[in-house]
C-alpha cells in the first residue's frame, strides 16, 4: 500500500513594505512642475495659459520668470502656491503635492496692500497673527519677541522708526520695504514675488534690488520672481526661465553666473548687457511668433 507523501510546509516571506518617498531623498528640489497644462474655461472657449510646462527649481535657488504678456508667469506662482490648480500634470513643493504639506509662502506683489487701519510695524506682524506655529503664541510674545523682530527687519530695509506710522504716511517706496518685510517675517520656506518693484521709479527699484538681494543671502528662502524687468532678473536671480507667448512654455532656462553680491556697477558690464540683449532677443521673437508687435 502506497502513501501519498505528506507535504512539505514552505515558509513564504513577507513582503517587504516599500518605504514612502520623503521629501529627503532629494534634498536640493524644492519645487517641481510635471508636463502642467493650465486652461480657463471649458469648451471652444477656453484658453490654454500653459502648455506642457516642467520645470525643477532647487532648495534656496532664486527664479526669474520672464516673457510677453499673457505667457502665464504669474500662473506659474498660482500653481505654486496653491492658489490654483493645474488642468494637467502634477505641481509638487517641498517633495509633495501642492496641498499635501504645509510650506511656509511669504508673497509680495506690485501693490503693497497693507492694511491702512494698521501700523506699518502691525502689517509687518500680520503673518505671526496668522502662520502657525507663530500663531499659537502670538498672545503672549506679540509685543516681545514678535515686535522686536518685525523692528529688526524694519531696520534691515531702510525703515527704523517707521514702525508706528501708518501706511499712507510712506511713500511708495517705503511701502514696498514694508511689504517685503511682511514677506519674510515668519521665515518662509518659499518666496513669491509678483512684479514686487514694477510701479516704482527708476531709482527706488534699484535700491530695493539690492535690499532684496541682502535679504535673500541672509535667510535664502526659495524665491519665485514674476517680472518684465530683464536688468532686475539678472541682478537677483540665479537662473532665468524664459517663457514663449501664449500658450506659454518655457523656450529657455538660462542660468546666471555673476558673483554676489551684485550692485548697480554689475549691470554695465559686458556679461551683463549681453544676457540681457540675448533674453530680450528671445521675448521679442516669442511675441512675433504669434503675431504680435515687438
Amino acid at each position: 500500500m502506497t502513501t501519498n507523501p505528506r507535504p512539505v510546509a514552505r515558509i513564504i516571506p513577507a513582503p517587504v513594505p516599500i518605504p514612502e518617498l520623503e521629501p529627503q531623498t532629494r534634498p536640493n528640489l524644492f519645487i517641481e512642475l510635471e508636463n502642467v497644462t493650465v486652461s480657463y474655461g471649458k469648451g471652444p472657449s477656453a484658453t490654454k495659459a500653459l502648455d506642457d510646462i516642467s520645470l525643477q527649481i532647487g532648495e534656496g535657488d532664486f527664479i526669474a520668470l520672464v516673457g510677453p504678456s499673457g505667457c502665464g508667469k504669474s500662473t506659474i506662482l498660482k500653481l505654486v502656491g496653491d492658489l490654483l490648480k493645474a488642468s494637467s500634470g502634477h505641481v509638487f513643493v517641498a517633495g509633495r503635492e501642492v496641498g499635501a504639506q504645509d510650506v511656509r509662502i511669504g508673497m509680495a506683489f506690485q501693490n503693497p496692500t497693507l492694511l491702512p487701519w494698521l501700523s506699518i510695524r502691525d502689517n509687518v506682524m500680520l503673518p505671526l497673527k496668522i502662520v502657525q506655529p507663530f500663531r499659537k503664541h502670538w498672545a503672549t510674545k506679540r509685543k516681545g519677541e514678535y515686535r522686536d523682530r518685525a523692528e529688526a527687519l524694519l531696520a534691515k530695509v531702510g525703515l527704523k522708526d517707521f514702525g508706528g506710522k501708518y501706511p499712507w504716511q510712506l511713500s511708495g517706496g517705503m511701502q514696498q520695504r514694508a511689504s517685503l518685510c511682511r514677506a519674510l517675517i515668519h521665515d518662509p520656506n518659499l518666496l513669491l514675488l509678483d512684479e514686487p518693484f514694477g510701479a516704482l521709479d527708476q531709482f527706488t527699484r534699484e535700491e530695493l534690488w539690492g535690499i532684496l538681494q541682502t535679504l535673500w543671502i541672509d535667510t535664502k528662502p526659495t524665491v519665485l520672481l514674476v517680472t518684465h524687468d530683464l536688468r532686475e532678473s539678472a541682478y537677483l536671480a540665479n537662473r532665468i526661465v524664459v517663457m514663449s507667448a501664449r500658450p506659454g512654455r518655457i523656450l529657455v532656462d538660462e542660468p546666471v553666473g555673476f558673483a554676489r553680491p551684485r550692485s548697480i556697477d554689475t549691470t554695465f558690464e559686458p556679461g551683463f548687457t549681453n544676457l540681457t540683449h540675448k533674453l530680450r532677443t528671445l521675448i521679442v521673437e516669442a511675441r512675433s511668433a504669434v503675431g504680435a508687435a515687438p
